[in-house]
């Protein structure tokens, strides 16, 4: 079968075929128009998701008005033993890297803890990050915790980086964690 015999038998099938590709070319969406996976969501790769909460010395904190900062995200409860155990940790790194634009913020799961608690776990540790309170659980789901501690790793652009469920996180892990997303953008 020649060229000119194919088209006669099947020309109807390559003009669909043609228009097809001319909609589908000016169909696409412009560039810049998508969200490139920016959308909130509590997953590597996604914003995270927007909260703002009372902090246990009664101020007001918001993670947008972090965006330019390295931000830990730890939520956890104080009757959990890997939270307990990874505090120190998180409270060396914070003294050393806090100056450099590195935020910790201890999501207290208030609702699935003791309020009473928290002061005398506070002192204990040393602790100097801010800890805000998720009284409703509101932010626990939002980040759909499953399991405390679960921490987020936040770059400067307000994107989440890594996920760390579980713990404890020990202060070498948060180091490199930490080191590498302070580098970005230098």
């Amino acid at each position: 079968m020649d060229f000119r015999q194919y088209f006669r038998q099947n020309w109807g099938s390559l003009l669909v075929l043609s228009l097809a590709l001319v909609w589908i070319w000016f169909s696409r969406a412009p560039e810049g128009a998508t969200t490139g996976g920016q959308i909130p969501a509590p997953r590597a790769g996604f914003l995270a998701p927007a909260f703002s909460l009372s902090t246990l010395d009664g101020r007001e904190i918001a993670l947008d008005d972090l965006r330019g900062q390295v931000v830990l995200i730890n939520i956890w409860a104080t009757w959990c033993p890997p939270c307990r155990a990874e505090m120190p940790a998180m409270q060396k790194v914070y003294e050393d890297y806090h100056e450099q634009g590195f935020e910790i913020l201890a999501v207290n799961s208030t609702v699935q803890d003791t309020f009473s608690q928290l002061d005398p776990f506070v002192e204990e540790y040393g602790l100097t990050f801010p800890i805000p309170l998720d009284r409703s659980g509101d932010v626990t789901r939002l980040y759909q915790v499953i399991s405390l501690p679960t921490s987020f790793f936040v770059g400067k652009d307000g994107v989440i980086r890594e996920v760390v469920v579980g713990g404890p996180m020990d202060e070498a892990l948060l180091r490199t964690r930490i080191e590498k997303l302070l580098q970005e953008g230098r």
